[in-house]
């Protein structure tokens, strides 16, 4: 099966195990599926009526985001790096790597020490590689499975 094809098949399942969880949980949204760098994206988006909202912190949807992942991988027998956004969380947990980043730099520069960051999952690593280094600092991942984290240094 070709690599497009696959994520497709990714998508379909991971969508339908979303939309079976909202129906559950009573939750209205509207899904929509994108795909892109190797990754399937979905995104639950609904009007200001909606009680989506009782899921959209960041936490929660990360947690919705494994299952769904875990749903791909028992249908497949591959690990999918599905991207699951609810309601704006995405942006959110951006926003909280941003002021992460932006305390970390703090200290760094009123310490001289290089910052070690709590583990986090590999897109957010990657995000706060992307900041660190557009703020002019070096960063680097240490340690593995989930030990792993981000040291932050001056350049």
């Amino acid at each position: 099966m070709s690599e497009e094809k696959e994520l497709e098949q990714q998508g379909e399942i991971a969508a339908d195990f979303i939309e079976e969880f909202l129906d559950v949980a009573d939750l209205d949204g509207d899904l929509e599926i994108e795909f892109k760098k190797e990754r399937v994206y979905i995104s639950v988006q609904s009007d200001a009526k909606s009680n989506l909202g009782k899921i959209s912190d960041p936490d929660t949807v990360e947690a919705v985001q494994e299952l769904a992942r875990l749903a791909v991988q028992a249908k497949t027998g591959e690990m999918s790096r599905l991207i699951l956004d609810i309601g704006g969380s995405r942006q959110a947990k951006t926003d909280k790597l941003k002021q992460l980043v932006e305390r970390t730099i703090e200290k760094l520069e009123e310490s001289d020490s290089e910052q070690h960051l709590k583990p986090m999952t590999s897109y957010d690593r990657k995000q706060v590689h992307d900041m660190v280094s557009e703020a002019g600092f070096v960063s680097e991942s240490e340690g593995q499975g989930r030990d792993r984290h981000i040291v932050v240094r001056k350049p």
